[in-house]
């Protein structure tokens, strides 16, 4: 991802300033106008802090570390940073978001559907389920009965089960099911390659600059 990012920054004319990995344990990240996080779930919160109480904002696509979200959240505010988190920088991904949060308004009250979640990814994907299912069924529970998710089967009522699937070459599918005795409605997104995901992450980046907040990729795209 990170050399993808790197690619489409510099095709759409921005430089790369610093490019951080574990080897890199000292480094001034106020010398970037803005900073994209593509981790792993251990380095993210120190990630993200360091660019908050240095001003510069910061992007994040790792997923994983989010029970410390709540954390970051005051801490950009009380820094006056900018800070988007997204679990999917795809534009495709974040327009299935609000698919899926339209659908599950209109299952609320049809009780005869069960769904649920399905996630394909390649066996490099060190979180599971992913932080993209986890979006997917969070947009049902603010909308149905539902109560929480579950990983590969559901033992609670009102709850969701989330399938996690490791693939060789699969960067990412995504399937809701509502299935009921007489039919089943699906609704999926596909990803071809990694090519979605580094665009959005540059796009949410050039649009972060100068402003103040936490914000969201429905506040990039004005959905």
């Amino acid at each position: 991802m990170g050399q993808t990012i790197e690619k489409i920054a510099i095709e759409r004319g921005h430089k790369i300033v610093l490019t951080i990995d574990k080897d890199n344990p000292e480094y001034d990240i106020s010398i970037a106008d803005v900073a994209i996080d593509f981790s792993i779930p251990d380095s993210a919160v120190g990630n993200i802090s360091n660019c908050l109480k240095n001003k510069v904002p910061i992007i994040s696509g790792t997923t994983g570390w989010l029970d410390k979200f709540d954390a970051m959240e005051t801490l950009c505010k009380e820094t006056g940073g900018a800070f988007i988190y997204a679990s999917n920088y795809s534009l495709g991904v974040n327009i299935f978001f609000e698919l899926n949060n339209q659908l599950a308004k209109m299952m609320a009250n049809l009780n005869q559907y069960n769904v649920n979640i399905e996630e394909i990814h390649h066996k490099q994907k060190l979180d599971e389920p992913s932080g993209t299912a986890i979006t997917l069924a969070e947009g049902v529970i603010k909308k149905t009965k539902n109560t929480q998710w579950e990983l590969d089967k559901a033992t609670q009522e009102n709850s969701i089960p989330i399938t996690a699937i490791r693939s060789p070459e699969v960067p990412g599918t995504h399937t809701i099911t509502y299935n009921s005795v007489v039919d089943q409605i699906d609704i999926k997104h596909t990803a071809h390659n990694r090519q979605g995901f580094a665009l959005g992450a540059v796009v949410a980046a050039e649009w972060i600059v100068g402003k103040q907040g936490v914000f969201s990729m429905k506040d990039v795209l004005g959905i």
